[in-house]
């Protein structure tokens, strides 16, 4: 697609987690960057492992968009400001931020680990509250912007799996994004929050049992089985003006599974 054309033309982006580890599999990251490219934005792919995001970085100049990698271990405030001026840098402005890295953090509150519990609210959550300080300034100088920042269902209610600081650090951005919404309304500073469901992506593939992922797909009230680029297609809305008048609201991308009781999913859903 040419680059003066599209539903991000013109605009600037950053994707943290811009990279997969699984080549066969998109990550939500990479199938953000890699929509976004395609709609005409000039795409930062942030990532700790770079040779992930080279991946993703060939995709795009495949295609023909423009992208560029950097290094980050957004956990930490100096790398969050270091990257926030590196796409000013290289792009001359910023318009969208995509807060998507992510860990796993597992154990019940009887069996979790302080070390576990600290390096996952880090990445998880605090990561957004560092790129988020230093980007809102940049989009102020721009007009305003779009920041979207990636939840989970887990964090709305509990899973299957005992994930406790993921759940609750999940359950932060949340409400991170309803502040940062409100606080920042009047800067022309829109903030969502996507909520992604039982997805089959690189994150998550290498846990999953051919019964495990056929169980989570019938789970859900569309018994189909979602991916990264569901999500993707979700974020290229909120970022896009098209949700010029949407701000603070958390979206679920599901397949419906939030909207059934666990009764519900045994009655309608196994049949």
């Amino acid at each position: 697609m040419p680059q003066n054309s599209g539903r991000l033309a013109g605009k600037v982006a950053i994707v943290t987690g811009a990279g997969t580890s699984n080549q066969e599999i998109a990550g939500t990251g990479q199938a953000m960057a890699i929509l976004f490219a395609r709609q005409g934005a000039k795409v930062l792919l942030v990532d700790l492992d770079v040779k992930n995001a080279e991946s993703t970085l060939a995709t795009i100049q495949q295609e023909g968009g423009e992208a560029s990698v950097f290094q980050a271990d957004i956990s930490r405030e100096v790398e969050c400001r270091a990257m926030v001026e590196a796409a000013v840098a290289r792009y001359g402005t910023l318009h969208v931020l995509v807060n998507n890295v992510g860990i796993h953090g597992d154990g019940r509150i009887t069996d979790v680990e302080e070390a576990v519990w600290d390096r996952t609210m880090n990445v998880n959550l605090k990561a957004m509250v560092w790129a988020s300080k230093y980007a809102i300034p940049e989009m102020v100088k721009t007009g305003g912007g779009s920041i979207i920042n990636i939840s989970s269902v887990d964090g709305l209610r509990a899973g299957a799996w005992p994930n406790l600081p993921y759940a609750v650090s999940k359950g932060g951005v949340v409400t991170l994004t309803t502040h940062m919404a409100v606080q920042h309304g009047r800067d022309n500073i829109r903030v969502n929050c996507i909520a992604p469901g039982l997805i089959f992506g690189a994150m998550i593939s290498d846990r999953l049992t051919d019964e495990l992922r056929t169980l989570r797909r019938e789970a859900n009230p569309l018994g189909l089985e979602g991916t990264g680029w569901d999500i993707a297609q979700a974020a290229l809305f909120l970022a896009s003006d098209e949700s010029r008048w949407i701000t603070g609201v958390t979206l679920p991308v599901d397949g419906g599974l939030l909207a059934a009781t666990p009764l519900a999913a045994v009655m309608h859903f196994r049949q």
